[in-house]
């Protein structure tokens, strides 16, 4: 017995064959900050900008915007950053 399993790993942009396709699989990551998101988070040991914007769900550049005096390269434990 053969046995194939197959998936689909991001990476396609939905668009341009045929397929039926509706393409929203794009429109997951968005530039601003989800409706669910918290409107601050308080900066743990061992955080980057990067890991919040995973466990938050808002993007490192919409964190930066609004947060402009931060430094991403040193992020202090305590510090509270806007998300929304």
């Amino acid at each position: 017995m053969i046995v194939v399993i197959a998936t689909a790993l991001g990476g396609g942009d939905g668009g341009g064959g045929s397929g039926g396709g509706s393409g929203q699989a794009g429109h997951v990551k968005q530039s601003h900050a989800p409706v669910h998101a918290p409107k601050t988070y308080e900066v743990q040991s061992g955080d980057t900008l990067t890991s919040i914007a995973h466990r938050t769900g808002v993007s490192v550049a919409v964190i930066l915007k609004l947060n402009p005096g931060v430094d991403p390269q040193i992020l202090i434990s305590g510090e509270k950053l806007k998300l929304r």
